[in-house]
């Protein structure tokens, strides 16, 4: 799983925490992924994202323009289908 963070360069607190409950997220959840987050407006532009942060998963934007909650990204995880077996176990 790949997972990026679109953030501006003025709001670097917004995304680190979004970077803290992505980590969260995936520590409760067992599942391994590629972080980055990226402080770059040339790539919000070419995603054709105008609202910072934004959380996007497999190079699809799923969140824009706040900062979501851990469970709100846990629940993100589950609708993946390759990975409900493994949120089964941890639930």
């Amino acid at each position: 799983m790949k997972i990026e963070i679109l953030v501006n360069a003025k709001s670097f607190e917004a995304g680190d925490q979004v970077l803290q409950n992505v980590k969260e997220a995936l520590d409760r959840t067992d599942i391994e992924a590629e972080v980055h987050i990226y402080h770059d407006v040339h790539k919000m532009i070419d995603h054709r994202v105008y609202v910072a942060p934004a959380l996007m998963i497999d190079d699809a934007v799923r969140i824009a323009g706040r900062i979501p909650e851990t469970r709100e990204i846990i629940s993100i995880f589950a609708e993946r289908p390759r990975y409900h077996k493994r949120l089964k176990k941890v639930a």
